[in-house]
Parts: C-alpha cells; structure tokens; sequence
C-alpha cells in the first residue's frame, strides 16, 4: 500500500493503458480519478471494478482535454472532492491512420485534434493542475508519450511530431518545476490494446523484431509509472521507454 491516501488523475482511463494505470495504483492504496470525454458507459464500469481496500474514494470526472474549461472544470470538482492532486498522468490520446507519404490525407482536422489532445491538453492538464499539486507533499506528473516520439514511426506525422514535442515538453516542465514537483515521460513501444486487435501480420512482424520476443502488456506501462511513483524517486526529466527493445532493431 505504497499510495495510500495518495489522489491520481489519470486521464483517458475509461480503457487500455489508462485503466491498466488506474488499477494499478488503486491496489497500492491511491484514490483514483477516472477520467474520459465520451466514453462514459466503460469509464463507470471502470470506476466499478477498482479496489476500495482501505476506503479509499475513486470518482469519474467527465472532460474533454481538448476543452480548457472543461479541464478546469475538472480540477475544481477534484479539489472540491479531496483538495489536492499528488499524481497527474496525461493520457488521453487520439489518432488516426494515415500514411506518411500522403500528406493531403493529413487533414487539419485530423492535425489540430492530435495537437490539442496530446500536446496542449497535457500542458493545460499541467498547468489547471498546478495549485492542487502544490498541496501534495510528493507531487508527480507523467506524461504517456510513444516510441514514436524517437523513430517518427507511427500512426501519423502529427502523431509522431505531438509525442516528440511531450517528451520535450516534460524536460523543460521538469526544469520549471523543479525541485517541488517530478515531470516524466514514459514511451510505450507497441502495446496488447484493442486498438491494435486485428492488424494480425503488421503484429507478428512486431513481436518478431522485439528482443524479448513479446509486445507490451497495458499492465507493463503501469508498472513503469508504479516504479517512477515509488522506487525511482530521484528521476525527474527523463523518458522511460518500455518498448521491449523494439527501438534497438
């Protein structure tokens, strides 16, 4: 029970990663904010199965990060109902497929979405956060970032560009914030998600040329986020990539 008492936002939680994250810390004792922008219905049965082991308080804060009030919004009901923030991982995420080489296909719908969801939805995330954080004894945020963000491989340029300029982002924030709060980055390579269920032989390629022979599991991004939490404790400004060794090949 290394969290206990501890509050985590956790945002883009209702599936995947963000539940794997979410159910991680709540079995260590944290207080868990559930967060989602339309996916409601998985984000409450979410909520539902996390573990209440010393009466701990998890809720489900509806918001956009794409949307600055709704983030503040989000904020004013976390401070309302604990009054303070000890973990914020910025999570949420968006993409979609579009060769690299077709660059008409990359419309600005699809570039402005990406931005305001992975870049400037985390910086505001940050930044709405700060006084609630600032009440915490060992504040912490992480930012998901992706393998895309070394190799420029990945589900779009924009994609690519976004997660490189958040593990930048966490540099300087980790600069500005020092010595009070820790900012890191954690880069998942390819990872067990129902995103990727049917992509079939792109899969196998991958886990073929992964040294350790498998791709991440949801529960492996928790665990690096547990470690940064807990036992790494002098590490702040880094990205953490748990890819397997896929980046070596």
């Amino acid at each position: 029970m290394e969290l206990r008492n501890r509050v985590a936002l956790i945002t883009g939680s209702s599936r995947g990663i963000g539940k794997a994250i979410a159910s991680r810390l709540a079995n260590e004792g944290a207080n868990i904010v559930i967060n989602a922008a339309k996916s409601v219905r998985e984000a409450e049965t979410t909520l539902s199965e996390l573990p209440r082991i010393n009466g701990q308080k998890h809720c489900f804060v509806q918001a956009d990060v794409m949307v600055p009030e709704q983030i503040a919004g989000m904020m004013i009901q976390i401070k309302q109902q604990y009054g303070y923030l000890d973990v914020l991982v910025n999570n949420a995420g968006i993409t979609s497929f579009v060769e690299h080489s077709k660059l008409d296909e990359l419309t600005i719908d699809i570039f402005d979405g990406i931005y305001k969801t992975h870049l400037r939805g985390a910086f505001l995330c940050i930044q709405k956060a700060l006084p609630l954080l600032r009440e915490s004894k060992k504040p912490s945020i992480i930012n998901i970032a992706s393998v895309a963000a070394i190799t420029a491989i990945g589900s779009n340029i924009a994609y690519c560009a976004m997660k490189a300029a958040l593990v930048n982002i966490t540099k300087s924030l980790a600069r500005a914030l020092s010595p009070d709060i820790r900012v890191n980055a954690i880069s998942p390579g390819l990872t067990e998600t129902d995103l990727i269920k049917g992509w079939g032989n792109y899969t196998n390629e991958q886990v073929q040329k992964t040294p350790l022979g498998r791709l991440a599991t949801c529960e492996d991004i928790a665990n690096a986020v547990f470690a940064l939490l807990t036992s790494l404790t002098y590490v702040t400004g880094q990205n953490i990539v748990v890819d397997g060794g896929r980046i070596l090949v």
